[in-house]
């Protein structure tokens, strides 16, 4: 983290003014920063839900469904680590650039093959763009989290990263409906020609940010991916909290993978699984409303096991409902923990990461929120053809009830190595 002693005394007055999540967002250097991505936010959602809409109208198959959300997130398994090394070496803001235009670039070019084409042969294009898209979020992810710190005051990390959240919240309420929606009355090519649209916007943001590193590093810096992983073994409330924001990925992954087979199910159409998804960004955003309160109240441990099993409270009612507002208050439900449990776990992960190690180590947060995906999905997905939604629904949730008691106070409350 950045040592105050090594910054005029002027910008250090400056920093000892701690701004709250709504001055934030309309600071000159990290407003921008934060609009840019709701905007890229709501299009990478906004192509999630059409791709799987898609998918599922082209081939009937729940787990071509869950492929389709798995390639998207395979290359954060594979190329994460070497994403976030290259983040702490190189330039932060050329990567986050580089990342936004190849995601735009997979959302934008499945749209030009609809419009040349007039439509789609089969699934195959739709799992390309999407693997496509994931390119782009591997490499520009763990940068978009490491210059966070770069962008605040001390003291304002649980704002930040509260704010941090919202994107997606908002995204989560609003994408998958309005994908859904451009998608019903226009086709799929307008959806996705709208998702590229949001991405490349946020590109061009940060790109004009001109945003700079506070913290030089020594010239003897390990910058190995190994030098991260031995930092784990010294810190193991941190290895427990990368152990939790991918139980939280892996519990979010039913509201893509399963929402077109759950809609189904209740006699809805794409309209349904855009309303169902949506539910869990209403939920995640009232999570996000809760927070500020709660955290006066608890501590961020305790926030982050009781998200974890508010949760999986809701993944439980979910596997349960019989009806269409039992399944939306579900989604809800397990929408405001999975903001509790993301905010406060992010958190501590950021507030535990040396600046040296900082992209590495949330290279292993992508790689545990994003790359626990492709597993999730194609679990999912097999569980639902060959048992039921239900029982995909309750592995889900028996796995976040297991990070819930590993991330519980007695195992995170233990001081920075």
């Amino acid at each position: 983290m950045t040592d105050d002693a090594d910054i005029p005394p002027r910008r250090t007055a400056e920093r000892a003014r701690v701004r709250g999540s709504y001055r934030l967002m309309f600071d000159p250097v990290f407003g921008p920063f934060f609009w840019g991505k709701v905007l890229a936010s709501a299009g990478v959602w906004i192509h999630n839900i059409v791709a799987a809409v898609v998918a599922y109208q082209l081939t009937g198959s729940t787990l071509v469904v869950g492929i389709v959300t798995a390639v998207q997130f395979v290359p954060q398994l594979l190329f994460g680590p070497l994403a976030g090394k290259m983040a702490d070496r190189g330039d932060a803001v050329r990567q986050i650039v580089l990342g936004r235009m190849l995601t735009a670039l997979g959302s934008g070019g499945l749209a030009a093959w609809i419009w040349l084409a007039g439509g789609l042969p089969g699934a195959a294009p739709v799992i390309v763009a999407s693997l496509v898209v994931g390119l782009g979020f591997v490499v520009g992810g763990p940068a978009t989290q490491s210059i966070v710190p770069s962008l605040i005051r001390p003291g304002e990390m649980a704002a930040a990263m509260a704010l941090n959240s919202v994107p997606m919240t908002l995204a989560r309420a609003a994408g998958p409906a309005l994908g859904a929606a451009t998608a019903t009355q226009l086709g799929p090519g307008p959806a996705f020609a709208i998702a590229a649209s949001g991405n490349f916007l946020f590109g061009i943001i940060v790109f004009a940010m001109r945003i700079r590193r506070d913290h030089e590093h020594s010239s003897d810096t390990d910058f190995s991916v190994r030098a991260s992983l031995r930092h784990l073994r010294t810190d193991p409330p941190l290895a427990l909290l990368l152990l939790g924001i991918a139980a939280i990925g892996i519990g979010a992954d039913p509201t893509l993978t399963l929402t077109p087979a759950i809609a189904a199910s209740l006699g809805g159409g794409s309209s349904v699984v855009g309303w169902l998804a949506s539910a869990f960004g209403i939920g995640a955003g009232v999570g996000f409303l809760v927070f500020a309160p709660l955290h006066r109240l608890l501590t961020l441990s305790r926030l982050s096991s009781g998200g974890l099993l508010i949760m999986a409270a809701g993944l439980l009612a979910l596997a349960a409902s019989p009806s269409l507002v039992l399944a939306l208050i579900s989604f809800g439900v397990s929408g405001a923990g999975m903001t509790v449990a993301f905010t406060s776990i992010t958190t501590q992960i950021q507030n535990r990461s040396p600046d040296a190690l900082r992209g590495r180590i949330m290279a292993l947060w992508f790689v545990g929120f994003l790359g626990s995906r492709p597993l999730a999905a194609g679990l999912n997905g097999f569980l639902a053809d060959v048992l039921s939604i239900a029982a995909a629904l309750l592995v889900t949730a028996g796995i976040t009830l297991v990070a819930a008691f590993l991330c519980r106070p007695r195992n995170l409350d233990r001081p920075v190595p």
